[in-house]
């Protein structure tokens, strides 16, 4: 089965690349994805597949049910772009002027549709259903939350039993190498907004004002000290001041000054804690000033969170389809975030890396995800397109047996 999935994946990995370059040439960002949702639909027309399109959103959840009774395994692709504007200098470079696929997320798109293609081929042989998860929204947009609250997890009628996803990746892995680990896979992403409130006045007379601006600079500062002494270096956060605005010229005080904070977190409980630690700090800073002050965390992304056994099971399904050396083993979590997390706190599945760095490019110094110069292996595309394939096989045939 392994050999059969990786001939038949390379037999089209010519029109996969087609189809990732028709759509990293039109690259369309956030949950609205009309042009891309309309490649996939035709990528996908003609399959035996059931389809459903997002109400709210440009998504597409299609279900494949297997010739024999079984559970079900569902398999997530992103298919959103990025607020960047392309220096790859590629003949099918983005068309579309401040957008860019820089995440990669044109193969996995690609990629999803081979595997739809693979398992409609075997759909007698399999048993059980595959859910296909073509997801919008992955840049910052919570849509895979959004594709949950449409019932993308209850699409084949029952829930899935394990779920997967693949990201690629321009640079560190070597193009065709997978990596992933059990338990945290990835960090979870929290925006920190804070308004300092006080009240203007001329620069000449700060008594006779309240000025926000340098009760807002004790702020910054006190957070990176909250970070060092109150959380354990063994389950870090990182808090990073991304954004400062006070004022309009040099001789007025302003009423106001407002940060913006990205917060990175490796547990749920850390998370918890650095929420309402930093609020606390915020607020009783500001009134010790005589001043007052609002926090907030708007709804981040939770940690992303590898199932042990799922996790077990898919470094080994790697290593049947490519051979040994193909799969490592992360050593530490990924500091970036993944919307993925939120299909992985209601299903157990992994996460999944896989080296997409360009033949003849040192993995070390490639462009990595997210520069405008980021540049992804077409190579990579049928070896996604069989690992989707083989882990929804194997995992539904393995259904109801402890992995």
């Amino acid at each position: 089965m392994p050999a059969e999935v990786r001939d038949d994946a390379a037999a089209i990995s010519g029109e996969l690349a087609e189809l990732r370059h028709a759509i990293h040439r039109e690259p369309e960002i956030g949950l609205d994805l009309p042009r891309t949702q309309a490649k996939v639909l035709s990528a996908l027309a003609g399959l035996p597949l059931e389809i459903t399109r997002g109400e709210q959103l440009s998504s597409v959840t299609a279900v494949l049910r297997g010739g024999r009774p079984g559970a079900t395994v569902l398999l997530r692709g992103d298919m959103d772009a990025l607020p960047v504007t392309e220096r790859t200098g590629l003949p099918y470079s983005s068309r579309i002027d401040g957008a860019m696929h820089a995440c990669g997320h044109d193969l996995h798109t690609a990629m999803l549709a081979g595997a739809a293609r693979l398992l409609s081929a075997r759909r007698q042989q399999i048993q059980g259903n595959v859910i296909f998860m073509f997801q919008p929204g992955e840049e910052g947009f919570a849509g895979a939350r959004q594709m949950i609250s449409e019932g993308a997890l209850d699409a084949a009628g029952d829930r899935p039993v394990a779920a997967f996803a693949l990201h690629v990746a321009s640079s560190q892995l070597a193009s065709g190498v997978c990596s992933t680990k059990a338990g945290t896979m990835m960090a979870a992403a929290d925006v920190f907004e804070v308004t300092v409130h006080g009240r203007g006045g001329h620069s000449s007379q700060p008594h006779r004002a309240a000025d926000p601006i340098q009760v807002a600079c004790e702020i910054v500062v006190a957070l990176q000290a909250m970070v060092t002494r109150q959380f354990d270096v063994f389950d870090p956060v990182v808090l990073t001041v991304g954004s400062f605005h006070a004022g309009t010229t040099d001789n007025v005080i302003p009423d106001d000054a407002r940060l913006l904070a990205s917060i990175r977190t490796f547990s749920a409980q850390a998370r918890t804690r650095v929420m309402s630690a930093a609020a606390r700090l915020v607020e009783q800073i500001a009134a010790a000033h005589g001043l007052s002050a609002t926090a907030g965390f708007p709804k981040g992304y939770p940690v992303t969170v590898n199932n042990d056994a799922e996790a077990s099971f898919a470094r080994a399904a790697v290593t049947e389809l490519f051979g040994s050396g193909r799969c490592l083993t992360q050593p530490f979590p990924l500091t970036g975030s993944e919307d993925f997390s939120f299909v992985l706190e209601q299903v157990p599945g992994a996460f999944i890396m896989l080296g997409a760095c360009p033949q003849g490019t040192d993995p070390a110094t490639a462009p990595y995800n997210h520069s405008a110069e980021a540049a992804f292996d077409d190579a990579v595309l049928a070896d996604g397109a069989a690992l989707y394939a083989e882990l929804a096989v194997r995992r539904l045939a393995a259904a109801g047996q402890p992995l």
